[in-house]
Protein backbone atom coordinates (compact mmCIF):
# COMPACT_ATOMS: atom_id res chain seq x y z
CA UNK A 1 0.00 0.00 0.00
CA UNK A 2 0.73 3.81 -1.09
CA UNK A 3 1.92 5.68 1.88
CA UNK A 4 -0.81 8.40 0.83
CA UNK A 5 2.05 11.32 0.19
CA UNK A 6 0.92 10.87 -3.10
CA UNK A 7 -1.02 9.13 -5.86
CA UNK A 8 -3.73 9.14 -8.16
CA UNK A 9 -6.79 6.70 -8.43
CA UNK A 10 -9.97 6.47 -9.70
CA UNK A 11 -13.37 5.48 -9.27
CA UNK A 12 -17.06 5.01 -10.44
CA UNK A 13 -20.24 4.36 -9.68
CA UNK A 14 -23.72 4.25 -10.90
CA UNK A 15 -26.39 5.84 -10.76
CA UNK A 16 -30.02 4.04 -9.08
CA UNK A 17 -33.88 3.75 -9.38
CA UNK A 18 -36.16 3.36 -6.99
CA UNK A 19 -38.28 0.07 -5.67
CA UNK A 20 -39.07 1.22 -2.00
CA UNK A 21 -38.03 5.32 -0.85
CA UNK A 22 -37.08 5.32 2.40
CA UNK A 23 -38.18 8.45 3.24
CA UNK A 24 -41.64 7.19 4.90
CA UNK A 25 -40.32 4.42 7.11
CA UNK A 26 -36.53 4.44 6.75
CA UNK A 27 -36.69 1.07 4.83
CA UNK A 28 -35.88 1.21 1.24
CA UNK A 29 -34.91 -0.79 -2.02
CA UNK A 30 -33.61 -0.03 -5.01
CA UNK A 31 -31.43 -1.20 -8.43
CA UNK A 32 -28.38 -0.02 -9.69
CA UNK A 33 -28.96 1.90 -13.45
CA UNK A 34 -25.95 1.93 -16.53
CA UNK A 35 -25.53 5.59 -15.69
CA UNK A 36 -22.16 6.53 -14.18
CA UNK A 37 -20.59 8.84 -12.19
CA UNK A 38 -16.35 8.94 -12.69
CA UNK A 39 -14.63 10.30 -9.84
CA UNK A 40 -10.23 10.92 -10.17
CA UNK A 41 -8.43 11.77 -6.81
CA UNK A 42 -4.97 13.20 -6.57
CA UNK A 43 -2.96 13.29 -3.18
CA UNK A 44 -0.27 15.64 -2.99
CA UNK A 45 1.99 17.34 -0.15
CA UNK A 46 1.85 20.41 -2.87
CA UNK A 47 -1.93 20.34 -2.02
CA UNK A 48 -3.32 22.86 0.74
CA UNK A 49 -6.25 21.27 2.10
CA UNK A 50 -9.04 19.36 0.26
CA UNK A 51 -10.57 20.84 -3.16
CA UNK A 52 -12.94 19.88 -5.13
CA UNK A 53 -14.57 19.75 -8.79
CA UNK A 54 -17.02 18.77 -10.49
CA UNK A 55 -17.16 18.84 -14.51
CA UNK A 56 -20.27 20.33 -15.39
CA UNK A 57 -23.22 18.79 -17.81
CA UNK A 58 -24.76 21.13 -20.15
CA UNK A 59 -26.66 23.74 -19.05
CA UNK A 60 -26.31 23.05 -15.41
CA UNK A 61 -25.40 24.84 -12.47
CA UNK A 62 -22.56 25.27 -10.61
CA UNK A 63 -22.65 22.25 -8.19
CA UNK A 64 -21.55 21.93 -4.67
CA UNK A 65 -18.25 20.30 -4.64
CA UNK A 66 -18.90 19.29 -0.66
CA UNK A 67 -20.15 15.89 -0.77
CA UNK A 68 -17.19 14.63 -2.74
CA UNK A 69 -14.85 16.82 -0.58
CA UNK A 70 -15.72 15.27 2.74
CA UNK A 71 -15.92 11.47 0.93
CA UNK A 72 -12.14 11.84 0.35
CA UNK A 73 -11.67 13.32 4.29
CA UNK A 74 -13.41 10.59 5.86
CA UNK A 75 -11.23 8.03 3.58
CA UNK A 76 -8.18 9.86 4.69
CA UNK A 77 -8.81 10.22 8.73
CA UNK A 78 -9.73 6.15 7.73
CA UNK A 79 -6.24 5.63 6.99
CA UNK A 80 -4.63 8.47 9.11
CA UNK A 81 -3.61 10.40 6.20
CA UNK A 82 -2.87 13.70 5.29
CA UNK A 83 -5.71 15.76 4.05
CA UNK A 84 -4.19 17.42 1.49
CA UNK A 85 -5.78 16.17 -1.94
CA UNK A 86 -7.93 16.92 -4.91
CA UNK A 87 -11.21 14.98 -6.11
CA UNK A 88 -12.97 15.83 -9.64
CA UNK A 89 -16.26 13.91 -10.88
CA UNK A 90 -17.53 13.98 -14.02
CA UNK A 91 -21.29 12.37 -14.17
CA UNK A 92 -24.17 11.06 -16.94
CA UNK A 93 -26.30 11.32 -14.25
CA UNK A 94 -29.18 14.15 -14.58
CA UNK A 95 -28.87 15.82 -11.18
CA UNK A 96 -31.79 16.77 -9.05
CA UNK A 97 -33.84 13.96 -11.32
CA UNK A 98 -34.40 10.80 -8.30
CA UNK A 99 -31.49 9.01 -9.72
CA UNK A 100 -29.51 8.81 -7.13
CA UNK A 101 -26.33 11.08 -8.49
CA UNK A 102 -25.39 12.32 -4.82
CA UNK A 103 -25.23 8.28 -3.93
CA UNK A 104 -22.98 7.62 -7.03
CA UNK A 105 -21.08 10.76 -6.57
CA UNK A 106 -20.02 9.93 -2.87
CA UNK A 107 -19.10 5.80 -3.66
CA UNK A 108 -17.13 7.19 -6.27
CA UNK A 109 -14.93 9.63 -4.91
CA UNK A 110 -14.78 6.79 -1.63
CA UNK A 111 -13.79 4.40 -4.16
CA UNK A 112 -11.19 6.75 -6.24
CA UNK A 113 -9.68 8.12 -2.76
CA UNK A 114 -8.84 4.33 -1.78
CA UNK A 115 -7.21 3.57 -5.15
CA UNK A 116 -5.15 6.60 -4.76
CA UNK A 117 -4.34 4.98 -1.16
CA UNK A 118 -3.73 1.88 -2.12
CA UNK A 119 -5.40 0.40 -5.07
CA UNK A 120 -7.21 -3.42 -4.28
CA UNK A 121 -5.17 -3.40 -1.35
CA UNK A 122 -6.97 -0.56 0.05
CA UNK A 123 -10.55 -1.39 -1.30
CA UNK A 124 -9.90 -4.99 0.36
CA UNK A 125 -9.26 -3.38 3.86
CA UNK A 126 -12.31 -1.28 4.30
CA UNK A 127 -15.08 -3.43 2.08
CA UNK A 128 -17.98 -2.80 0.06
CA UNK A 129 -19.95 -1.66 3.07
CA UNK A 130 -18.01 0.10 5.06
CA UNK A 131 -16.92 2.18 2.11
CA UNK A 132 -21.02 2.87 1.59
CA UNK A 133 -21.18 3.67 4.98
CA UNK A 134 -18.55 6.93 4.67
CA UNK A 135 -20.49 8.39 1.53
CA UNK A 136 -23.48 7.68 3.75
CA UNK A 137 -22.18 9.87 6.34
CA UNK A 138 -20.96 12.52 4.17
CA UNK A 139 -24.53 12.54 2.58
CA UNK A 140 -25.75 13.52 6.00
CA UNK A 141 -23.34 15.77 6.97
CA UNK A 142 -23.60 17.80 4.12
CA UNK A 143 -27.22 17.66 3.81
CA UNK A 144 -27.75 16.70 0.40
CA UNK A 145 -29.85 13.51 2.05
CA UNK A 146 -32.73 12.85 5.38
CA UNK A 147 -32.29 9.34 5.54
CA UNK A 148 -28.73 8.89 4.30
CA UNK A 149 -29.88 6.69 1.37
CA UNK A 150 -28.16 3.81 1.88
CA UNK A 151 -30.15 2.02 0.25
CA UNK A 152 -29.61 4.27 -2.71
CA UNK A 153 -26.07 3.94 -1.94
CA UNK A 154 -26.01 -0.19 -1.88
CA UNK A 155 -27.40 -0.56 -5.47
CA UNK A 156 -24.87 2.35 -6.86
CA UNK A 157 -21.85 0.66 -5.33
CA UNK A 158 -23.04 -2.85 -5.09
CA UNK A 159 -25.41 -3.06 -8.41
CA UNK A 160 -28.31 -5.09 -8.16
CA UNK A 161 -31.13 -4.92 -6.69
CA UNK A 162 -30.92 -4.26 -2.85
CA UNK A 163 -33.34 -4.35 0.11
CA UNK A 164 -31.48 -2.58 3.19
CA UNK A 165 -33.18 -0.92 6.64
CA UNK A 166 -31.67 2.75 6.44
CA UNK A 167 -31.92 3.13 10.15
CA UNK A 168 -29.56 0.47 11.17
CA UNK A 169 -27.52 0.52 7.91
CA UNK A 170 -28.18 -3.14 7.40
CA UNK A 171 -28.02 -4.63 4.05
CA UNK A 172 -30.96 -7.23 4.25
CA UNK A 173 -30.65 -8.91 0.77
CA UNK A 174 -28.80 -8.38 -2.72
CA UNK A 175 -30.09 -10.15 -5.96
CA UNK A 176 -29.31 -9.64 -9.32
CA UNK A 177 -31.47 -9.24 -12.20
CA UNK A 178 -31.19 -9.10 -15.96
CA UNK A 179 -33.28 -6.63 -17.49
CA UNK A 180 -34.00 -3.08 -19.48
CA UNK A 181 -34.53 0.01 -17.72
CA UNK A 182 -36.90 2.93 -19.53
CA UNK A 183 -36.85 6.18 -17.70
CA UNK A 184 -38.76 9.26 -18.02
CA UNK A 185 -36.29 12.49 -16.74
CA UNK A 186 -38.58 15.12 -16.72
CA UNK A 187 -37.00 18.63 -17.49
CA UNK A 188 -38.07 19.99 -13.47
CA UNK A 189 -35.75 19.39 -10.46
CA UNK A 190 -36.54 18.08 -7.35
CA UNK A 191 -33.92 17.88 -4.73
CA UNK A 192 -33.69 15.67 -1.70
CA UNK A 193 -33.40 17.79 0.95
CA UNK A 194 -36.20 19.72 -0.12
CA UNK A 195 -38.90 17.00 0.19
CA UNK A 196 -41.90 17.55 2.50
CA UNK A 197 -41.01 14.67 4.78
CA UNK A 198 -44.25 14.80 7.12
CA UNK A 199 -46.49 13.97 4.19
CA UNK A 200 -44.34 11.18 3.15
CA UNK A 201 -44.31 9.73 7.12
CA UNK A 202 -48.33 9.79 6.55
CA UNK A 203 -48.33 7.32 4.05
CA UNK A 204 -45.82 4.55 5.89
CA UNK A 205 -48.41 1.87 6.88
CA UNK A 206 -48.47 1.40 3.21
CA UNK A 207 -45.23 2.29 1.97
CA UNK A 208 -44.46 -0.91 4.87
CA UNK A 209 -47.32 -3.01 2.44
CA UNK A 210 -44.56 -2.25 -0.47
CA UNK A 211 -41.57 -3.29 1.48
CA UNK A 212 -43.10 -6.72 2.37
CA UNK A 213 -44.06 -6.98 -1.34
CA UNK A 214 -40.32 -6.61 -2.05
CA UNK A 215 -39.01 -8.90 0.44
CA UNK A 216 -41.21 -12.09 -0.81
CA UNK A 217 -39.25 -10.90 -4.41
CA UNK A 218 -42.11 -9.44 -5.86
CA UNK A 219 -39.99 -6.32 -7.43
CA UNK A 220 -42.47 -4.77 -9.82
CA UNK A 221 -45.40 -4.89 -7.74
CA UNK A 222 -43.70 -3.38 -4.67
CA UNK A 223 -42.12 -0.23 -6.96
CA UNK A 224 -45.30 0.50 -8.37
CA UNK A 225 -47.18 0.48 -5.37
CA UNK A 226 -44.88 2.55 -4.30
CA UNK A 227 -44.67 5.08 -7.01
CA UNK A 228 -48.27 5.75 -6.53
CA UNK A 229 -48.12 6.47 -2.20
CA UNK A 230 -45.23 8.72 -3.10
CA UNK A 231 -47.04 9.89 -6.61
CA UNK A 232 -49.70 11.47 -3.64
CA UNK A 233 -47.75 12.29 -0.68
CA UNK A 234 -45.24 14.45 -3.03
CA UNK A 235 -48.07 15.83 -5.42
CA UNK A 236 -46.09 14.56 -9.14
CA UNK A 237 -49.22 13.75 -11.69
CA UNK A 238 -49.10 9.92 -11.96
CA UNK A 239 -49.72 9.74 -15.82
CA UNK A 240 -46.75 8.22 -16.73
CA UNK A 241 -47.35 5.25 -14.36
CA UNK A 242 -50.68 4.80 -15.93
CA UNK A 243 -49.21 5.12 -19.03
CA UNK A 244 -46.92 2.16 -18.01
CA UNK A 245 -49.29 -0.26 -16.92
CA UNK A 246 -51.90 0.75 -19.91
CA UNK A 247 -48.36 -0.84 -22.22
CA UNK A 248 -48.38 -3.72 -19.91
CA UNK A 249 -45.47 -2.77 -17.52
CA UNK A 250 -45.85 -4.05 -14.16
CA UNK A 251 -42.55 -2.71 -12.60
CA UNK A 252 -42.87 1.30 -12.63
CA UNK A 253 -42.46 3.71 -10.18
CA UNK A 254 -41.10 7.31 -9.28
CA UNK A 255 -37.88 7.44 -8.40
CA UNK A 256 -36.65 8.51 -5.41
CA UNK A 257 -38.47 12.05 -4.51
CA UNK A 258 -39.23 12.79 -8.50
CA UNK A 259 -39.36 13.87 -10.88
CA UNK A 260 -38.03 11.38 -13.00
CA UNK A 261 -39.94 7.52 -13.32
CA UNK A 262 -38.47 3.96 -13.86
CA UNK A 263 -39.78 1.36 -15.75
CA UNK A 264 -38.42 -2.24 -16.22
CA UNK A 265 -39.30 -3.42 -19.65
CA UNK A 266 -38.20 -5.58 -22.02
CA UNK A 267 -37.61 -5.35 -25.61
CA UNK A 268 -41.40 -5.30 -26.58
CA UNK A 269 -42.82 -3.39 -24.06
CA UNK A 270 -39.86 -0.54 -23.87
CA UNK A 271 -40.99 0.28 -27.63
CA UNK A 272 -45.00 0.46 -26.07
CA UNK A 273 -43.77 2.71 -23.40
CA UNK A 274 -41.32 5.21 -25.33
CA UNK A 275 -43.87 5.87 -27.56
CA UNK A 276 -46.66 6.33 -24.67
CA UNK A 277 -44.04 8.74 -22.77
CA UNK A 278 -43.49 10.52 -26.03
CA UNK A 279 -47.39 11.30 -26.58
CA UNK A 280 -47.69 12.82 -23.21
CA UNK A 281 -45.68 15.86 -24.89
CA UNK A 282 -43.93 16.38 -21.44
CA UNK A 283 -40.74 18.16 -21.43
CA UNK A 284 -37.87 16.18 -20.56
CA UNK A 285 -36.09 13.12 -21.85
CA UNK A 286 -36.78 9.44 -22.10
CA UNK A 287 -33.22 7.13 -21.11
CA UNK A 288 -32.94 3.30 -22.34
CA UNK A 289 -30.47 1.45 -19.91
CA UNK A 290 -29.96 -1.68 -18.15
CA UNK A 291 -29.74 -2.49 -14.49
CA UNK A 292 -26.22 -2.60 -13.67
CA UNK A 293 -25.04 -5.67 -11.62
CA UNK A 294 -21.37 -5.13 -11.07
CA UNK A 295 -19.82 -3.86 -7.83
CA UNK A 296 -18.17 -0.52 -8.06
CA UNK A 297 -14.73 -1.98 -6.15
CA UNK A 298 -14.27 -4.42 -9.02
CA UNK A 299 -13.61 -2.21 -11.66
Amino acid sequence: MRTGRSGKGYGKASGAGTIINAIATYKGSAFGIDLWTHAEVELGEDFKGITGEIVEQEGEKRADTRLIERCVELVLRKFDLPLRAHVKTRSEIPIGSGLKSSSAAANAAVVATLDAIGGEEAKEKIGALEAIRMGVDAALYVGVSITGAFDDACASMLGGIVITDNRKRELIRRVERDSEVLIFVPRTKAFTADTDVNRSRLIAPWVNRAYELALDGRFEEAMTLNGFLYCAALNFNPEPMLKALECGVTGVSLSGTGPSFVALVDKEKEERLRAAWSELKLEGMILKRRINNKSSLSF
